[in-house]
């Protein structure tokens, strides 16, 4: 019996010091179940913990009050590949929060009080497949080129949001995405939603709840309507709307047009005022020959 307890001390020793040296990584108040996980959920934290280990990978911060997040904090955390920060405060993201070089994998911002998303938030993180954006009632802007260079994204949740518009080309620059959730919004069916429209048409198989799920709201009565009752007609009034690109190139075209005709004006003076020169000169000529 003593033989084997002398056998054993090396690796009771080793284990012991292995959970010792976890538990010193581990911050106050949360746990860490295993050497890469730490789980600070619901535990009234106002910011981000300190001390949080610096080889960690799935790093669960959901249910608590944190306002914001340091825009170089997954500079840090190189390995991290989950975070969950839902139910929390955020009312803003930094530009650069999701740094290029991130191996960022799943991240959980759903529940917060966003109220938008900046071009230059998430870099160029090409490694982010899943993306949580729902639930922030006040989020009323989605930048157009926000998602540039989240090649790997596959899924991308905007539900329940302020949303009355999008630009559809936040969803054209994502070239894996295979699901998208945008019911619960107030959208309103304008002639700045026909894009969008046409695009959810042409990808009803991305939607969850396709077509039927999504409602907007009627600009003449004010009536919401499912999208599935709607048709690329409904939007043909639109076709007749001049865009601010139309008018800029309207302006430039009549200013083209003016300069030309300016210019051909000047000409054909210029040319007849050289011609009756001309004429008199050869009068006097003729004048003199005759005397």
């Amino acid at each position: 019996m003593l033989l084997c307890i002398n056998w054993l001390k090396p690796f009771l020793a080793l284990l012991f010091s292995t959970l010792l040296k976890q538990g010193q990584n581990c911050p106050t108040s949360c746990l860490c179940p295993d050497h890469h996980t730490v789980n600070c959920s619901g535990q009234g934290l106002t910011g981000v913990p300190d001390s949080i280990p610096l080889d960690v990978r799935r790093l669960l911060l959901s249910n608590n009050w944190i306002p914001w997040i340091p825009s170089d904090f997954l500079v840090l955390y190189t390995d991290l590949v989950y975070l969950d920060l839902r139910n929390n405060s955020l009312s803003q993201l930094e530009p650069g929060t999701l740094s290029t070089f991130s191996r960022l994998v799943f991240l959980d911002l759903g529940n917060n009080n966003l109220t938008e998303i900046p071009s230059g938030t998430f870099g160029e993180s090409r490694s982010l497949i899943k993306l949580r954006l729902g639930d922030n009632p006040y989020l009323t802007m989605v930048s157009r080129d926000v998602f540039t260079g989240l090649t790997s994204l596959r899924e991308l949740e905007l539900e329940r949001n302020g949303l009355t518009g999008l630009d559809v080309r936040v969803l054209e620059l994502l070239p894996s995405l295979n699901m998208v959730r945008l019911e619960g919004n107030p959208w309103l069916c304008n002639c700045h939603f026909a894009k969008l429209f046409v695009w959810l048409t042409n990808n009803q198989h991305k939607l969850p709840t396709g077509l039927e799920g999504i409602d907007c709201t009627l600009p003449l009565d004010g009536r919401r309507v499912p999208l599935s009752l709607l048709s690329e007609d409904s939007f043909r009034p639109c076709h007749r709307i001049l865009t601010l690109a139309d008018y800029l190139i309207v302006i430039f075209s009549g200013i083209c047009v003016s300069v030309a005709a300016i210019m051909a004006s000047f000409f054909l003076a210029s040319t007849v005022h050289c011609f009756q020169r001309l004429s008199k000169i050869s009068k006097g000529d003729e004048g003199e020959g005759n005397d």
